[in-house]
């Protein structure tokens, strides 16, 4: 496309013979995962999306420019790089000018696959409204992307740290279409529910298909937000849970903890006090969201 944005020939082939194509982020290599779990993670996920049957598009930053259908050989080299600036749209082109690596978050992972033409991103889940909004105005950029870029995320929702009544009110300010596939609710991560409704259930990914390609013919570009609930063999328990998530709380609060501090802190906490449960989960439902992700593309390409 350009030499700032550079598609592999693998995805720049599906892309135009319209096949089925899958983005993929990256922060989840650099910062989300331990490593070298976060490699491997994502080598899963690109296995789970051609098993499926559509091509994977993990979207990376190396060399001054934003690759989409990174190589491995590349995708190990950004995992074992230090100090990797994690992209959103802020600093993406100040990461890129500067010639510096960087691993996509959702916001910007979602700009890269709307330039490039892919339809569906799987992600595990998007920021939101934190907690202490009111006084920080901390508000995620994941939901101005979703209100900016026509690319369907799959999600297994918001994470409960998020003021989720709030995250799910934004959507629908944003006219951020949410369908549930199984479910009512607005998953929470590592909970399969939250009490917050979704705006329409779907039972299958065709149903899906058929509803996201009728926001967009109707002139919408919007994103829209598929709520893929974690598996339920895979749920945490809520009173484990909810202990560790108050305890995460509480010392982010004893330190002071503001802005993009906040969320690394809470999950590295929640991992500890959950003994590695959290990873377990997350690891789970990123496989989960993968495998939905494809099918949805599968769709989407067979009514084009």
């Amino acid at each position: 496309m350009n030499e700032r944005l550079v598609l592999s020939d693998e995805v720049a082939q599906a892309l135009r013979r319209r096949k089925p194509v899958v983005a993929l982020e990256t922060t989840l290599v650099t910062h989300g995962l331990p490593h070298p779990q976060g490699l491997e993670a994502a080598l899963e996920l690109e296995a789970v999306v051609r098993a499926a049957g559509a091509t994977p598009a993990t979207v990376g930053i190396l060399d001054g420019a934003v690759r989409v259908g990174i190589a491995r050989a590349e995708l190990e080299r950004l995992a074992g790089e230090r100090d990797v600036a994690k992209v959103n749209l802020g600093n993406l082109a100040a990461v890129v000018a500067s010639n510096t690596p960087g691993s996509t978050t959702v916001a910007a992972t979602m700009f890269v696959a709307a330039e490039a033409g892919i339809r569906v991103f799987a992600t595990g889940g998007i920021g939101g409204v934190h907690r202490d909004a009111a006084q920080s105005g901390d508000v995620s950029a994941d939901l101005t992307a979703l209100g900016r870029f026509p690319v369907a995320v799959v999600c297994a929702g918001a994470k409960a740290i998020l003021d989720l009544p709030r995250t799910v009110e934004m959507l629908e300010t944003l006219g951020v279409p949410v369908l549930g596939l199984g479910t009512e609710e607005f998953p929470s991560f590592y909970r399969r529910s939250s009490g917050q409704r979704v705006d329409r259930r779907c039972e299958s990914a065709d149903e899906l298909a058929r509803v996201v390609r009728a926001h967009w013919e109707l002139g919408s570009r919007t994103g829209v937000l598929v709520a893929n609930p974690i598996p339920e063999a895979d749920e945490l328990p809520l009173a484990a849970y909810e202990r560790a998530l108050e305890g995460a709380l509480a010392e982010a609060a004893e330190r002071g903890l503001r802005g993009r501090e906040v969320t690394p802190f809470l999950l590295d906490r929640l991992r500890e006090l959950t003994g590695g449960a959290t990873v377990k989960a997350n690891l789970a439902l990123l496989r989960n969201n993968a495998g939905v992700a494809a099918e949805l593309a599968r769709a989407l390409a067979r009514e084009a």
